[in-house]
């Protein structure tokens, strides 16, 4: 597996690098989407790179969750002070 796993958050949203750091830190309902959003994305990431077997309904399922916590994290960033602009 390669040392960069694709669809890091800061891969996402590279314009709100700070403000993913400050909510992190100041919102702990932001910083568990992240996490959640960490945990699904290196899954996701070792079942494609074939670490880990899944079926392809899992694999599925999980990349539908990653979209949606994105979605979220994408609105929260929005509304965050000192975001980029959309």
């Amino acid at each position: 597996m390669s040392a960069h796993t694709p669809h890091e958050l800061a891969d996402a949203f590279p314009d709100d690098a700070e403000a993913l750091h400050r909510l992190k830190l100041t919102d702990a309902h932001f910083a568990q989407l992240a996490e959640r959003h960490h945990t699904v994305n290196r899954e996701i990431h070792r079942i494609e790179a074939e670490v880990d077997a899944a079926s392809d309904d899992r694999l599925e399922a999980l990349k539908k969750e990653r979209l949606h916590l994105l979605d979220e994290i994408a609105v929260m960033l929005e509304a965050a002070p000192g975001a980029a602009p959309a």
